[in-house]
């Protein structure tokens, strides 16, 4: 199993409520969304159905709609609701002194269970 690797993708203060924040790493899409509660999740920005940017979609609640095809998916567990199946990869979010830190070790966890 791979560690943990934590990079810093910003200030906390720079993803306002609703709305998500894109970067790549190591080619790999990742968005960092601000739910209405203000709690921050990330996931790898394709959506499982036809890989749209998630990252372009309308968050509800602590879920986000794919702007292709409408698709919803749980911002916690990177699934696919409803009548869809499917499922996105989730990584871990940590905020220390005001930065946005994402584990991008998650991305080799989930290429190995693949």
């Amino acid at each position: 199993m791979s560690r943990a690797i934590w990079i810093d993708v910003g200030a906390e203060a720079e993803i306002p409520a609703r709305a998500a924040r894109r970067f790549v790493f190591a080619e790999t899409p990742i968005a960092v969304f601000r739910a209405g509660d203000g709690m921050l999740f990330a996931l790898v920005d394709r959506c499982p159905h036809k890989g749209g940017p998630l990252s372009e979609g309308i968050l509800h609640g602590r879920a986000v709609a794919c702007p292709l095809h409408n698709w919803i998916i749980s911002l916690e567990t990177g699934a696919a609701q409803g009548a869809d199946s499917g499922c996105t990869t989730t990584l871990a979010v940590a905020v220390r002194c005001g930065r946005v830190f994402v584990d991008v070790g998650a991305l080799d966890r989930a290429a190995a269970r693949a």
